[in-house]
């Protein structure tokens, strides 16, 4: 897969990441692609504007992650906004994205934590989050952050994990795919950061691509129909499963309007409850 990496010089664990990855890349023609604006801004990233992203199947977006509570964190996540657009992109537009690169970034991305853990001086919490932010392109692509405040952004450590997570995707081909069973999904429901969705796409079949989180949510049958819609669309493989994080999508009858869109689209769903303890995850 053609891959690049944008980042920009305004934001430092995106600077710093992508000094580790000019160290440790072993494939010197991966575009490297430096934003004099912020990420979340860089709405004009397209080939007329950046000719190195030509044939480029997959942008990956390597930033910082800010929180409140400022826990450490390793964060993945599609970039797009179900609804408003106070931190950059457009209103009611997501970016395009893949399942499976999001599956084989995360599962990466906690095996190189597993594996240099010992290296850090604090532990991080490495967590999908929920579509959100800008900027909006037309390449499929997603956010990879190193967080959640100043001493983490400047964790060498930390974002050597990043980089090595990124530089695995030169591994990452139709070999690979051919081998892998996977079935992409769509997550509806739950907090911010993800749970359940973690633990299904760490350890499952099931590969989520956007995830639309219970505080987007808006029970309208036809805004939710559109967010189904556009969730589909915007996924590069061919998806026609829903995972269901039950608790966190409002009332019975809330729930029932999401279920009842998903119907009438002719699509499958799936508590994601009942996957994790019916499989043991």
């Amino acid at each position: 897969m053609r891959f690049a990496i944008a980042y920009s010089k305004l934001n430092s664990a995106g600077t710093l990441i992508a000094e580790e990855f000019k160290k440790l890349s072993f494939s010197p023609q991966t575009p490297i692609i430096e934003l004099k604006k912020e990420t979340i801004y860089s709405d004009d990233l397209n080939e007329k504007h950046y000719p190195e992203l030509k044939n480029i199947d997959f942008l990956v977006f390597a930033s910082t992650h800010k929180s409140e509570k400022g826990n450490p964190s390793l964060c993945l996540h599609a970039p797009g906004n179900w609804r408003g657009a106070e931190v950059g992109g457009t209103p009611g537009k997501i970016c395009p994205t893949s399942a499976f690169v999001l599956k084989y970034l995360f599962q990466e991305l906690n095996k190189n934590y597993t594996e240099n853990k010992e290296k850090l001086n604090q532990e991080y919490n490495v967590t999908l989050e929920a579509t959100h932010h800008g900027p909006h392109i037309n390449i499929p692509c997603c956010f990879i952050e190193l967080g959640s405040n100043e001493i983490q952004w400047k964790d060498a450590e930390a974002a050597k994990i990043v980089a090595k997570t990124i530089i695995s995707l030169q591994n990452y081909n139709s070999n690979f795919i051919a081998s892998h069973p996977w079935i992409p999904a769509i997550g509806i429901g739950g907090l911010h950061y993800c749970p359940a969705f973690n633990k299904i796409q760490l350890n499952s079949n099931y590969a989520i691509s956007h995830i639309i989180p219970e505080y987007n949510l808006v029970y309208n049958p036809l805004t939710i129909e559109n967010m189904i819609k556009q969730a589909i669309m915007k996924t590069t493989e061919n998806v026609d499963t829903f995972l269901i994080d039950w608790k966190g999508c409002g009332k019975s009858e809330e729930r029932q309007v999401i279920i009842d869109a998903i119907k009438r689209l002719g699509l499958k769903w799936e508590k994601t409850s009942g996957f994790i303890k019916g499989n043991g995850i």
